[in-house]
């Protein structure tokens, strides 16, 4: 079963500290699963850890927190050559996608040199449940802020598209995220867009956004836009707490 319209959770979380694994499924992540529909068999989640150079350790992780949580997991790695013949059937063959966070700059260009890019899409308007964390949230929106060019957070504005926003990550966390997201709405580098402290998520049904969502109480996300005079309106949103399965 599938999702009944293109659906994306972009988050700024969804990972949950364990006793037993390095990590478990969070539950934003769980809320993905969620979103999927999908009843009487194990859901299919397929990971990406392409914005941290396909780190087997990582995709190790993430089978064992996949097992762990009951999902039969995948995973697509393009380094240093793709693992299955045929990614796009892959990725149309899955419940949901998760993307971690890396480097959102390089994300792009080996999704775009290996058509990616394209089969995400194909995937989202099948139905296939988009998700991830940080570069894994960017990645979707039409750009967003980025140390993918070293620690001095810059502007990535060549993004999916596929939900017409910005995105601004880990709102909290790190100090420069705000007030650089902000500094790109005012200029006119990024347009509109909404940003995720951490443990928070943006649900998104084809191009509309739906609602805001956290796994951490307390955890926020905002609005943020340019008003006709230049200035920046941040508003924060109602923000709806997912309870743990």
């Amino acid at each position: 079963m599938t999702a009944a319209e293109p659906t994306i959770l972009a988050t700024s979380g969804g990972l949950a500290p364990s006793r037993r694994l390095r990590w478990e499924v969070g539950p934003l992540t769980d809320y993905a699963v969620e979103l999927a529909g999908v009843s009487g068999r194990a859901p299919r989640v397929c990971f990406l850890a392409t914005a941290m150079g396909d780190s087997s350790e990582l995709i190790k992780d993430f089978y064992a927190a996949a097992v762990h949580r009951g999902f039969t997991p995948s995973h697509l790695a393009l380094f240093p050559m793709p693992n299955i013949d045929d990614p796009r059937e892959l990725l149309l063959s899955q419940d949901v996608i998760w993307v971690f966070g890396g480097s959102v700059a390089g994300l792009l260009a080996m999704w775009r040199l290996h058509g990616i890019d394209l089969a995400m899409r194909d995937a989202w308007q099948a139905g296939v449940v988009l998700t991830g964390v940080s570069a894994g949230s960017i990645c979707w929106h039409t750009g967003g802020t980025t140390d993918s060019f070293g620690p001095r957070l810059r502007a990535v504005t060549d993004g999916l598209g596929l939900v017409p926003f910005s995105n601004g990550v880990h709102y909290d966390s790190e100090e420069q995220r705000r007030p650089v997201f902000h500094s790109l709405i005012a200029d006119g580098t990024l347009g509109p867009g909404y940003a995720t402290e951490d443990g928070a998520g943006l649900l998104y049904r084809g191009s509309r956004f739906i609602e805001a969502v956290t796994e951490k109480a307390g955890k926020l996300a905002y609005y943020v836009s340019r008003s006709p005079d230049g200035t920046v309106t941040e508003q924060p949103l109602d923000t709806r707490l997912l309870r743990a399965p």
